[in-house]
């Protein structure tokens, strides 16, 4: 009968463990100087060794020429413990075997001597899964167990375990394994069943592991069983549902040519060649998050689970873009990853989502912004290239005018412009001022409550529109503009005025005013 690879090839000694060089070099050590302790967890992620780990050590304690680090393999109990046929070591799963009365039975094995081996072992999987009642019933037993007793609780979800439990145990963390120590013993695997695997193919079947050693076996197994003798990259990959760096390619080249309709195209051709979007998305996420790696830390880092023919083309990659477009771009696929877990228009949100990481990379960051902004020079009139004219320099269309009082239509004229400009405050402003014109230059005088909403470069800008950019602008404040034409004289500002007006009249608050618009309500003395 076939036994599948995750089985065929299960370490049988420390020697052969695939990583966790600290659990083992604690345990040998432990055996060696004769310090079992009588209760063990064993914690981590799955297909990491934990259960393996568990019968090595109970072949350690029970093989006749032990106890030994380096068991014989050869003995009955050395073949038994390996077959999971032991009468001595005992396997519950947890999962099945969670109530109460299963602990009251198990406590009461507990009080028998083993039937032939040293040990008697207690080996329980998932053992996060035993209601908190059975672990009350097994308490006592865990704290002061026979001499001939060790219990290894195995578990995914070790902060489950009550901490009355995990006290009276040696804790073991068992870690997620390296991309390449997983690729190393693929290797091995395929050189003993003589299958062709390339490095690339190793690289897919390792990935589909994601740290797991079991799952890494078990994308194996199913791989030969489709491709035969010969695995395929290409074919090992659409058989396990992932993606090809180029396929993913496709959304960068996207994101760089800021091709909205290729983009669409994407979804376009997943949908019709039947893939899981939510796979795509989630391929789509890791491979964001490998580009921002690669742009940190450089090709040659270990933090990517990948080849170093992959990693290469990620480092070259990720140089068309910043990492803040890449921290940004990791972030909206991690958010569209939960969105396509709940929708039930997974097209619809996969189709918004990649336009959003299209449109994010047009975003500019507020600190360059604001910086560009406290650097740039004071912007000339719109339409003239040359330096404004002097105040009182007279044009030769003013020079036979000394002043043109109100009736000449300005204010109307002002407030149509800046309404059609979308400047609705400054053209209620204008409308409540008295405009005078005089030679190069108009005079404004305005009540003072509409002093935050007078701008002058909003009125150089419908001056502008209006085809009079070279004149220059004016703005007093009164208490009232109920004057006859002329420029009123400007009561004196109080404090908060005259701070208000030296606030707004700053180079770099109307340059920030300029570009981003919006009101200021109030100001204020950090002085003060």
């Amino acid at each position: 009968m076939y036994q599948v690879l995750a089985r065929k090839y299960r370490p049988q000694t420390f020697a052969e463990l695939v990583s966790q060089e600290h659990v083992r070099t604690t345990l040998e050590n432990a055996i060696r100087r004769n310090r079992i302790a009588h209760g063990y967890i064993f914690s981590g992620q799955r297909g990491t060794g934990k259960t393996s780990v568990a019968r090595i050590l109970a072949r350690c304690l029970n093989c006749v020429q032990g106890p030994t680090a380096s068991p014989c393999g050869q003995c009955a109990s050395c073949i038994e413990i390996a077959s999971g046929s032991s009468v001595d070591v005992i396997e519950i799963d947890a999962a099945s075997n969670r109530g109460i009365n299963e602990m009251r039975e198990l406590r009461e094995s507990v009080r028998y001597r083993p039937a032939r081996d040293r040990y008697k072992v207690f080996i329980v999987d998932e053992a996060h899964q035993i209601t908190h009642e059975a672990f009350n019933a097994l308490l006592k037993t865990l704290e002061e167990p026979p001499e001939w007793v060790v219990f290894i609780l195995c578990t995914t979800e070790a902060h489950k375990i009550p901490a009355t439990i995990a006290s009276r145990c040696q804790q073991f963390s068992f870690r997620s394994l390296e991309f390449d120590d997983i690729v190393g013993r693929l290797e091995w695997v395929c050189r003993k069943e003589s299958i062709d695997a390339d490095a690339e193919v190793l690289g897919v079947l390792a990935q589909a592991g994601d740290g797991s050693l079991r799952d890494a076996l078990s994308a194996l197994d199913q791989a030969i069983a489709c491709c035969g003798t010969k695995l395929d990259a290409a074919e090992v990959r659409a058989l396990l549902g992932m993606f090809s760096l180029e396929s993913l390619r496709q959304v960068t080249e996207a994101l760089l040519a800021f091709d909205a309709s290729k983009m669409l195209e994407v979804v376009h051709q997943l949908e019709r060649d039947g893939h899981n979007l939510q796979h795509f998305c989630r391929e789509l996420t890791r491979y964001f998050r490998n580009l921002t790696v690669a742009k940190i830390a450089g090709p040659e880092t270990r933090l990517i689970a990948a080849s170093p023919e992959e990693r290469r083309r990620l480092a070259e990659i990720a140089e068309s873009f910043s990492r803040e477009d890449l921290t940004r771009f990791l972030q909206i696929t991690l958010e569209l990853y939960g969105e396509l877990q709940r929708t039930l228009e997974p097209r619809l949100h996969m189709e918004l989502g990649l336009l959003r990481l299209l449109y994010a990379g047009r975003l500019q960051p507020i600190e360059e912004a604001l910086s560009a902004l406290a650097g740039a020079p004071q912007p000339a009139p719109p339409g003239k290239a040359s330096a404004p004219r002097p105040t009182g320099t007279p044009t030769a269309e003013s020079a036979s005018t000394a002043a043109v009082p109100a009736s000449s239509g300005w204010p109307a004229r002002l407030a149509s412009a800046l309404r059609e400009l979308g400047l609705a405050y400054t053209a209620d402003a204008v409308e409540h001022s008295t405009v005078t014109e005089n030679p190069g230059r108009l005079s404004f005088v305005t009540p003072r409550e509409y002093r935050l909403s007078m701008r002058e470069a909003e009125i150089r800008k419908a001056l502008a529109k209006l085809g009079r950019p070279e004149l220059q602008v004016h703005i007093q404040f009164s208490a009232n503009a109920e004057t006859s034409g002329t420029d009123a004289p400007a009561e004196t500002p109080s404090a908060d005025e005259e701070l208000t007006r030296r606030a707004l009249e700053d180079p770099e608050v109307k340059r920030f005013r300029e570009t981003f618009g919006g009101q200021v309500r109030a100001v204020r003395n950090l002085k003060q």
